[in-house]
């Protein structure tokens, strides 16, 4: 049964401290998900990311469960023997009985135990296994789905793997298993219904049916209460495995959801309200000294110039040094990631841009997988014609500077009508002959297997973005994920973003959304939506999130044209930004990093996992949440340098007027600026759990957990 109430993110200390002292000594945390070790979407991120938080939780009893997936294992995991008596007398029962079951540590922050189940080497027992789900559930799988097939067979090992280890245990011992989306969902239904003494969770990242009618360009967050979701679960024939999901919510000792806009439509398609919002966190390192990160930023931009100046070799009439970095990265989708409405208002930035004869250029990149057969040859010979001239330079200014120094030791100036021959002309009008080009710049930088279909470049070719020489926006797709070793744009993401200016995720559909916070974290401002969990997020806990540089779109309560006006609005207003107001800029926003920080967002996980324990163990554990005050929490309020009312008409990042800088520089103090936003962050509580520490929820910033953070 589902609580009354949700607890909320709007009070991140709204989790109150046990009033006694949780005991973990006998409990043990088993954490199972199809991403385990076994990268597919971003819930490997989440699992990633947590795992040393919750096992310096845990201790040697935090166990994370996943398929086995060879070619994984081999570079991410360290097989070795259960350190777990109990554990290892369940494995080795399972693989006495015709299961191949794998135990090792992960190799990632924490090192935390994994148990790899090979799902594919018990393929013998699926039909009668999904008999046995038909006679206790009445669902049906079909034959042909083979990501139902895997669900079912991963659930049933799951459950067997739990009862097992129960089974073998001395004393009965206190489970608590968290599982991860539907693929897992099914091992949570069987424990229930088994009766198994576990306290269980079910945590959904976003649900099945809500992606599906996204994607199908649906009104989807107006009509939540109108939708038959049997019937649109069955004509996307994605019936069975909403069966699975919807199970998992209701049998769950407890649910959760990894942000409030999910919670809404957990409640709606999958009928229960989400028992407390878990939003998704990410491990912050953060620099010594501010500029550090600066230094980075203008690092990695540099490399980014360089890949330009070859992909727009002939047609380079545009100041690098005035050029912005925008992009968008994530999962192809079209409609869901915002790239429809991206593409409308870079189109409608172009025509601003040039009627107000701006010399800014903005360069957008989208980093969005696609199916292609090879590099574009014409991307390619840019950078072999940046390399030539790079080389031809070389040449020649060491030709110079050893005339120059010749000159020099027979004491005289050097004569600079002599200082270059005949030769050294020769050689740079070939160069520069070798830079014409009888074509504009490739928008595409891959060879597209559909490229008539394909709808970025369909949309482009609608605006008409085909960077030329006059449009002030310039747009590359880039049809792959970023890596270190390609030959084109030898760049991995992280080090991309740092060099970028900004990120823009115009999404309908985002539960979470890692891409801007993973901006934030790295000091890169970003454009998100009230309809992603992170724009949801922000606009609870800071006052103008704007003002530092976290600009959230409205695209639930306006329509398509409106939001693509304010979107329009906040890249001109961007690009009107000068070189220091962007600075500054970038310095509030990689602030804000503590908030997505696990220390900070793991409490409610935390919370979670003592409810279910409550609830599955009710003789041993008690847990009364108290109902956050309107007063506690913390939340950013406006920086000190930006003026507190419209009145001055200007917009919310930093000024925009470059007569005013002097009036600016009285009024920005960094140092003074970053202590205040200090004071509103309240330090991560610890509490003790066998004879360590660890971190917990109450955020009361008491000196003793100040200082062992």
């Amino acid at each position: 049964m589902p609580l009354a109430r949700s607890l909320s993110v709007t009070s991140l200390s709204g989790l109150d401290e046990w009033d006694e002292e949780f005991e973990l000594e006998d409990a043990v945390l088993f954490e199972i998900a199809w991403e385990v070790a076994n990268k597919v979407g971003g819930i490997y991120t989440v699992i990633q990311t947590k795992a040393r938080m919750t096992a310096e939780e845990w201790g040697e009893n935090y166990f994370l469960v996943g398929p086995y997936v060879e070619s994984n294992v081999r570079t991410q995991v360290e097989l070795i023997e259960p350190t777990n008596p109990v554990l290892k007398r369940t494995i080795d029962k399972m693989n006495a009985s015709g299961c191949k079951v794998y135990f090792g540590r992960w190799l990632i922050e924490g090192s935390p135990y994994v148990v790899l189940i090979d799902v594919g080497f018990t393929a013998w027992s699926l039909d009668r296994w999904k008999s046995e789900l038909w006679d206790l559930c009445a669902i049906g799988v079909p034959w042909f789905d083979r990501e139902a097939n895997d669900a079912v067979l991963f659930g049933f090992l799951t459950a067997w793997l739990l009862g097992e280890y129960a089974a073998q245990s001395e004393d009965p011992p206190h489970i608590v298993a968290q599982f991860h989306e539907w693929l897992a969902g099914l091992g949570l239904v069987l424990c229930r219904q088994r009766q198994l003494a576990v306290a269980t969770i079910f945590t959904t990242h976003a649900t099945l049916l809500g992606r599906y009618l996204c994607a199908g360009n649906v009104d989807f967050y107006n009509n939540l209460a109108e939708f038959n979701v049997d019937k649109e679960a069955g004509d996307r024939q994605i019936y069975h495995r909403y069966c699975l999901e919807r199970a998992a919510a209701h049998c769950a000792h407890v649910f959760t959801t990894v942000s409030q806009i999910t919670a809404i439509e957990a409640e709606f398609l999958l009928k229960r309200k989400p028992d407390i919002v878990t939003p998704n966190g990410l491990n912050v390192k953060k620099f010594s000294a501010m500029h550090e990160f600066q230094n980075l930023h203008a690092q990695s931009k540099s490399r980014i110039q360089e890949f330009v100046r070859g992909h727009f070799y002939g047609n380079l009439d545009f100041n690098l040094d005035k050029c912005l970095f925008l992009f968008i990265a994530g999962r192809y989708e079209f409609s869901n990631k915002g790239a429809d409405i991206f593409l409308e208002a870079l189109a409608r930035l172009n025509y601003l841009l040039r009627v107000n004869h701006s010399d800014v250029t903005v360069i957008t990149f989208f980093i969005m997988p696609a199916r292609t057969n090879n590099f574009n040859v014409e991307t390619l010979k840019g950078q072999a014609v940046r390399k030539q001239l790079w080389d031809t330079a070389q040449t020649v200014k060491e030709r110079f500077g050893k005339k120059l120094y010749e000159s020099l030791l027979v004491g005289q100036l050097p004569d600079v009508s002599k200082m270059l021959d005949k030769e050294d002309f020769t050689i740079m009008k070939r160069a520069i002959f070798a830079t014409q080009r009888q074509c504009q710049p490739p928008v595409c930088t891959h060879n597209m297997l559909e490229d008539s279909s394909d709808p970025i470049l369909n949309c482009v070719r609608r605006i008409g973005l085909f960077n030329s020489s006059a449009d002030r926006v310039k747009i590359i797709f880039h049809p792959e994920f970023l890596s270190s070793t390609s030959p084109l744009l030898p760049m991995d993401y992280e080090e991309f973003v740092r060099g970028c200016h900004l990120g823009v995720f115009p999404s309908y559909y985002e539960p979470w959304g890692y891409t801007p916070a993973e901006c934030t974290v790295m000091g890169i401002p970003s454009i998100s939506t009230n309809l992603s969990g992170f724009g949801c997020f922000m606009e609870e806990h800071i006052a103008d999130p704007s003002a530092y540089g976290i600009y959230i779109l409205d695209r639930r309560y306006k329509g398509v044209d409106e939001s693509c006006n304010q979107l329009t609005s906040f890249l001109f207003q961007f690009c009107k930004q000068s070189r220091r107001q962007r600075i500054i800029q970038r310095n509030r926003t990689e602030r804000l990093s503590d908030l997505l920080d696990w220390r900070y967002l793991g409490r409610y996980y935390i919370a979670a996992r003592h409810m279910a324990l409550a609830k599955a163990f009710p003789d041993t554990y008690v847990y009364d949440p108290q109902e956050p005050s309107s007063a506690s929490g913390f939340r950013y309020p406006r920086p000190a340098s930006v003026p507190p009312s419209p009145a001055l008409s200007r917009h919310s990042s930093p000024h925009h007027s470059e007569g005013e800088d002097n009036e600016e520089d009285e009024r920005y103090d960094e140092e003074l600026e970053a202590e205040k936003d200090r004071v509103n962050i309240r330090q991560p509580y610890t509490i003790s759990v066998k004879g360590k520490t660890v971190l917990g929820g109450n955020g009361s910033g008491e000196d003793e957990a100040s200082e062992k953070n």
